[in-house]
């Protein structure tokens, strides 16, 4: 056993995590050797549990490499909360599109990230990095800052213990200047992003709340920087998610303890 597989989780469920947290977006399949170079886990035990993932269909061989199977894709999407955000969501993501001809996006936050739920591409827009089921740190986002606004200090503090990553030049790295910035997004109620994510990137954002103020998911356009005045889009993004905030109240699996079941 190599010096670093000490510092590996030691249970089969966290080695497991390792293993599908190698893969890489824009990756189509990874051999044994470079999934335990990313891993830090040894090579046979990456080559034996791989073996039983393929056996039950979570992974599938791509000639020596392997990948994502479509068992992964199909337990995926039985799981509940994206499924009602969707349903909750979608039109209203429809109409703000045809509005604004921008890309829409819903999230949600997941510990230190945010996680892209649905996304609904603008059809004369470039492509943007983002993907459903993709994730970004959320201090990083104009949607992640909108949550995190509206979330429990124990969640902020967890973001900068965590350290405030760069992704792109706009990037907020220093602890005061972020919660200054929350602080400012309690009051508006709207997040901006400007090259924050990653280079030639714009957002607004706003966060769909229950009843009793919790944020459920955050709601963002998104363009290329100079495509779109995002302070000109911050109220029709913020009327959506209060929209969206009042049809969740009406609905018992969003609200006060019922939604926290599910997160």
């Amino acid at each position: 056993m190599r010096s670093i597989d000490r510092h590996t989780p030691l249970s089969m469920i966290g080695r497991v995590s390792l293993i599908f947290d190698a893969f890489q977006p824009d990756e189509d399949a990874l051999g044994v050797r470079e999934i335990a170079r990313r891993t830090g886990l040894a090579s046979s035990t990456v080559s034996r549990i791989v073996r039983e993932l393929v056996a039950h269909r979570l992974l599938e061989m791509a000639g020596q490499e392997v990948r994502i199977g479509l068992r992964f894709f199909e337990l995926g999407e039985q799981a509940p909360r994206p499924q009602q955000l969707r349903r909750l969501a979608l039109a209203s993501m429809s109409d703000l599109r045809s509005a604004t001809r921008h890309t829409v996006h819903l999230a949600v936050l997941d510990g230190t990230e945010v996680v892209y739920v649905t996304k609904l591409c603008s059809r004369s827009a470039p492509p943007l990095g983002s993907r459903v089921g993709g994730r970004l740190p959320a201090h990083a986002t104009a949607v992640g800052k909108a949550l995190l606004a509206f979330s429990g200090s124990d969640i902020v503090d967890r973001v900068m213990a965590a350290g405030l990553r760069r992704l792109g030049p706009g990037t907020i790295t220093d602890p005061a200047r972020l919660r200054a910035e929350l602080a400012t997004i309690r009051e508006s109620g709207i997040a901006y992003e400007t090259e924050e994510s990653g280079p030639n990137v714009v957002c607004v954002a706003a966060p769909i709340s229950n009843r009793i103020a919790e944020p459920i998911a955050g709601l963002s356009i998104s363009a290329r920087l100079g495509e779109m005045d995002v302070a000109s889009l911050g109220l029709a993004v913020r009327t959506a998610a209060i929209t969206l905030g009042r049809q969740a109240a009406r609905m018992p699996s969003f609200a006060g303890t019922a939604w926290a079941e599910l997160t």
